[in-house]
């Protein structure tokens, strides 16, 4: 494993535990080609894939045809302006006005472990885990260097991609575009898989046939969003969850984002991702660099169970950092569907009261303790404890619920600024727009300027201060709306291109700053729920807030595209109220914990005001989540059913790494009448261990229940759950 060069043949190979990924040089100019990305190969020897020796041949044996060669020849980082007519991954504008750009081999370093990526988040590494390929290419002309970086990991079949771009030259240079990753390869008539959506109903899969042209997925919303998501995998034609290939891509990034897949004329397939273009300009003055951010790259031949367990192991041991990176995560309750605005000191103690009775261990305090905030239409950056609601501040709350034996948590929407705030009144400039133009409001705020120091500084010191006055121990980092107006008070005109991409290194500067300080601290990252459910802030935060809507049918399919890509112990989930305040759908108590109890668990309700029999069942639903989540957590999980699919019933199955244990979750989302029993196979288990379904006496073998399987019975009613352990008998 790891990387190797032939140096005679000019061949990169890096290998994983099941894949490899080779590319090569070649002809005397040094153009890179893509040459193989799949199953894991003995040697490198498939140079004759790159199909030099066809016409038009490389432009040394024939430069007549040399624009033939460009459209066809499958480059590993392609340019534009010269004769390959398919979608660039890198774009300059010179101060002539030109747009050509070529980068040729020059040279490379293979190094172990990984390095990190300045200002940006990515995985990491250490010379046990993985190797990195570094490839330096070069454009003489514009006065241009490209680093393409390569890692190769040991204990995951993933190999990660990212690129830095150096002025050379001796006049300052635009880049308009730059991915992060792009490689060619033959069509084998693919799917094209993503992840749409919208406010409470994110990451919904979409599978389609791949067409000749462009298709891509995209956000230039100052965020990844709640429509696209920052992943595409191109499936065989007969790809199953089982079965079949998958190549798939997701981006550490969280600002806007283009994925893509191109079919040409000669029917190849270029896969890209990287920053959006749109409205992007970076300014290179000479010796300068500009680091583009990671992407994620997965091939299996095992289908998208394959492919899950890829992200899922890389992003577990190798992105996810800090105090509760492999830690339990205690059972929280929020405020907000509780009270909204209308509470006070006395109204969030009763709840904490209730709540630790039932073996709840956090209370999160959520939006309206600042300022003047009693809507939603003032006061954000006015971060200064509203003490006629909270008398005695933050200090006197916090310890009185610490008194109960709890931890505290706080909401904070540390990016906006609400027009009608004091930090407004006192610097409007502070707010990005366009000088003359009448601003966008969203939720009656805009978005601070955040590319400037001063606004920066500010936004730390206050959250600094907030965390310092008392022991709190989670921050729910909300952001609400998107991006509009693009500009700048500070930025000089020819740089206002890069405010999106500044904006993003300053949030992430941010949360780096405060988890440096607060090592400690839990972050649970949010943006209007799950639009900013990315890689990136998984650097930074251990889970993230998976929707808005926490009704737990809704979820079933959320939680579904989600758990695709991302780890369970991600997935920021809670039993709601019911009604449930997102679309008023009333399911049963039991069924709100079971679904809740595949992410972080915790409960957003009034638990003061709830039923008797729904708060009697909360600790029976707290041991369920202390006995099981070490399980839910560091498992490996597996789809055994898609409601999305089927629109009947969802199921998923998490094995323990000994594969001692596997705990089964059932949702039968509606009854039918007269229906048989249905069969469910079991994935993931130890074909030569037996096992038993706890608290039952019958002993299955292993492969008894992945081959032959089990039966269900339906249940009585709509919206039922249950859970199946299986433990080794």
């Amino acid at each position: 494993m790891g990387v190797t060069y032939d140096e005679k043949e000019r061949i990169f190979k890096l290998d994983t535990p099941n894949t490899s990924y080779i590319l090569g040089v070649v002809d005397e100019e040094g153009f890179l080609g893509h040459i193989y990305y799949g199953k894991k190969l003995k040697n490198s020897n498939v140079s004759y894939l790159l199909r030099t020796q066809e016409p038009p041949f490389v432009p040394s044996k024939n430069n007549r045809e040399r624009c033939s060669f460009y459209d066809r020849f499958p480059f590993e980082y392609p340019t534009g302006g010269v004769g390959d007519y398919r979608e660039s991954a890198i774009s300059i504008r010179t101060q002539k006005g030109h747009v050509a750009s070529q980068l040729l081999y020059k040279d490379y370093e293979i190094m172990d472990g990984k390095p990190a990526l300045e200002g940006l988040p990515a995985t990491f590494g250490d010379k046990d885990s993985c190797t990195t390929l570094k490839v330096i290419c070069e454009d003489s002309i514009v006065g241009m260097q490209v680093e393409l970086f390569y890692t190769a990991f040991s204990d995951a079949d993933v190999i990660t991609r990212s690129v830095r771009v150096t002025n050379t030259g001796k006049e300052a240079f635009y880049l308009t575009k730059v991915f992060s990753a792009s490689f060619d390869m033959d069509n084998e008539e693919y799917d094209m898989l993503s992840l749409h959506g919208s406010w409470a109903r994110e990451r919904h899969m979409q599978r389609k046939p791949l067409g000749y042209g462009i298709q891509n997925v995209s956000s230039f919303r100052g965020e990844s969003s709640h429509q696209d998501h920052p992943f595409l995998a191109l499936l065989g034609k007969h790809t199953t969850q089982e079965t079949g290939d998958v190549y798939a891509m997701n981006f550490v990034y969280s600002g806007n984002f283009r994925a893509q897949a191109e079919v040409s004329q000669f029917d190849s397939v270029r896969m890209s991702m990287g920053i959006h273009p749109e409205n992007f300009c970076w300014k290179l003055e000479p010796q300068e660099s500009f680091q583009a951010p990671e992407v994620v790259c997965v091939y299996s031949d095992k289908g998208l169970d394959g492919m899950t367990t890829a992200f899922h192991h890389l992003y577990k041991k190798h992105l996810i950092r800090g105090e509760y990176k492999d830690k339990k995560r205690p059972i929280l309750i929020n405020n907000w569907e509780a009270t909204y605005f209308d509470f006070d000191t006395g109204k969030l103690l009763s709840i904490a009261k209730e709540a630790s009775k039932l073996g709840i261990e956090m209370l999160v305090m959520d939006d309206g303790w600042f300022g003047k905030r009693n809507s939603d239409n003032c006061a954000l950056g006015d971060w200064f404890v509203n003490e006629e609601k909270l008398p005695g501040g933050l200090s006197y709350l916090v310890d009185e619920v610490n008194k109960l034996g709890m931890k505290f948590g706080i909401w904070m929407e540390p990016e906006m600024i609400s027009p009608d705030s004091e930090l407004y009144r006192a610097h409007p400039d502070w707010a990005i727009a366009v000088p003359g133009r009448t601003a966008t409001e969203s939720r009656q705020q805009y978005v601070l300027d955040l590319s400037r120091k001063e606004v920066i500084d500010y936004v730390y010191e206050r959250i600094s201060a907030i965390l310092k006055s008392a022991n709190i121990e989670y921050v729910k980092w909300d952001m609400n709306r998107q991006l509009t107006d693009i500009g700048s008070y500070d930025l000089p005109a020819d740089r206002q291109g890069e405010l999106y991409h500044r904006y993003v290194l300053a949030v992430y500067a941010l949360q780096d700053r405060m988890m440096k300080e607060f090592p400690k601290l839990l972050l649970e990252n949010c943006s209007g729920g799950g639009a900013r459910f990315d890689p990136g802030m998984l650097y930074y935060s251990p889970q993230i807030w998976c929707s808005d809507d926490a009704d737990a049918i809704e979820r079933l399919e959320i939680q579904e595209g989600t758990a695709l890509i991302y780890p369970l112990s991600t997935m920021g989930a809670h039993v709601s109220d019911c009604p449930n305040h997102t679309v008023g759908r009333v399911t049963p108590f039991e069924t709100r914990g079971i679904v809740a109890l595949a992410g972080t668990f915790g409960y957003e309700l009034d638990v003061t005001k709830i039923s008797k029999e729904d708060r009697d069942k909360i600790p029976e639903q707290v041991a369920m989540y202390h006995k099981y989540n070490d399980l839910v957590r560091q498992g490996d999980y597996y789809r055994l059913a898609s409601y999305s699919q089927n629109h009947k019933f969802d199921c998923w199955e998490v094995v323990s790494e000994d594969k001692t244990e596997a705990l089964v979750t059932f949702v039968q989302v509606m009854n039918r009448a007269n229906f048989k029993s249905r069969r469910l196979l079991l994935k993931g288990l130890d074909a030569d261990k037996y096992y038993k379904i706890e608290g039952e006496a019958t002993v299955y073998s292993g492969d008894t229940l992945m081959h032959a399987g089990i039966l269900l019975q339906n249940m009585w009613g709509d919206f039922q759950a249950k859970l199946l352990h299986f433990v080794e008998a």
